[in-house]
């Protein structure tokens, strides 16, 4: 049994690494969980705790699905916050809106539902988990802090393949370890 997710690997650029930084400077006394810079990803499906065999299912579906998509851009532009400012759970980076990253989407939530997956029908919405909020004593200083960034174009990201990830849980952070990449 392994924890797994479908996701696109983004490798941060300077502006991203530099916006990450400051947020996590002016924030350093809050309770913050921070993602690794090294493991910013976009996550397409989380499926969890997934059987061997099923995650071969899932790897041949990919293979499918991926091969000959095409290669596409998207871009990072803009920060805010999951739930809302008063109850904040999830720092983000946002995603402008790109018709091929959605058409990939659907065609792997389809494809995993089509091969039993239990997918939750939910609307995607596209963004870079920067921080999962424990606990925030001025919410202040995190509306200000994201409104700095909120129409900020961050990076362009080229995307070839899809990679299927294990996601091993350590108490220093999560470590996402590619168990197949499917090129476009």
């Amino acid at each position: 049994m392994k924890r797994i997710f479908i996701a696109l690997k983004v490798e941060p650029c300077e502006t991203l690494l530099r916006i990450y930084s400051t947020l996590k400077s002016v924030l350093g006394s809050e309770k913050i969980k921070w993602v690794d810079p090294m493991n910013i990803h976009l996550t397409l499906a989380f499926l969890g705790d997934t059987e061997e065999e099923r995650i071969k299912v899932a790897g041949i579906m990919l293979k499918q699905k991926c091969t000959g998509f095409g290669q596409f851009d998207f871009a990072l532009a803009g920060t805010g916050v999951f739930k809302n400012f008063r109850e904040p759970k999830l720092i983000w980076i946002g995603i402008e809106q790109s018709e091929k990253l959605l058409n990939l989407n659907n065609l792997i939530v389809s494809g995993l539902k089509d091969v039993g997956f239990g997918i939750e029908d939910r609307e995607f919405k596209p963004h870079i988990t920067l921080a999962r909020i424990k606990f925030i004593k001025d919410h202040n200083s995190l509306k200000s802090a994201l409104e700095g960034y909120q129409d900020t174009f961050i990076q362009k990201v080229s995307v070839s393949e899809v990679i299927l990830f294990e996601s091993i849980l350590k108490p220093a952070g999560p470590i996402y370890k590619p168990i197949g990449k499917f090129r476009l």
